[in-house]
């Protein structure tokens, strides 16, 4: 079963809009056990340019599945985000699996996704938004898998091993790098 919990950005969420994404949303179950109950968090954005954004965010206990996409029609934003969940899923099933079978409880759910926006500005820069990061124990190998579905160059996790704070970052050559704490 799938909680929602959809969120609008300069555009108000109508009922046409809600079930449209839980209808498209609720494709994923098929790869879940039924008792599982997961937490879809689905934000809607709306620029000037009439640009729509749809970000989608599901928590799986240790790993977190993460898609956005960006365009001039919603819907269709909203059906290829749902696609790009489906090949994560599909694309590490047996990791995230095994993973979910060995670290976690079904019934546990953790928030691990997090994200820093810094603004450029001429004169100065400054952060113009700040996220707060709950570090999950975890090895190397769990922090990449986890740091790839969520599509970024870097993530910060705990150590499993010696419970040292780590920054995983992806480099340039493709390869990844480790910023051990001291």
């Amino acid at each position: 079963m799938i909680k929602y919990s959809i969120r609008g950005e300069n555009i108000e969420v109508t009922d046409a809009i809600r079930n449209y994404v839980e209808s498209k949303v609720a494709k994923i179950e098929k790869y879940f056990n039924e008792e599982q109950e997961l937490d879809a968090r689905v934000n809607l954005k709306v620029y000037r340019e009439k640009t729509a954004k749809v970000e989608v965010t599901i928590p799986l206990g240790s790993v977190t599945l993460r898609a956005e996409d960006v365009s001039q029609d919603m819907y269709g934003s909203i059906d290829l985000v749902v696609d790009k969940i489906e090949r994560q899923i599909r694309k590490n099933k047996t990791k995230i699996a095994k993973k979910h079978r060995e670290k976690v409880p079904t019934a546990q759910v953790f928030t691990s996704e997090f994200e820093t926006e810094v603004a450029e500005e001429v004169s100065e820069t400054r952060v113009v938004r700040t996220k707060h990061v709950d570090l999950k124990p975890m090895d190397i190998e769990e922090a990449i898998l986890q740091m790839d579905l969520l599509g970024h160059d870097f993530f910060i996790f705990t150590d499993s091993e010696d419970g040292q704070t780590n920054v995983l970052y992806k480099r340039e050559d493709g390869e990844y790098g480790l910023i051990e704490a001291k």
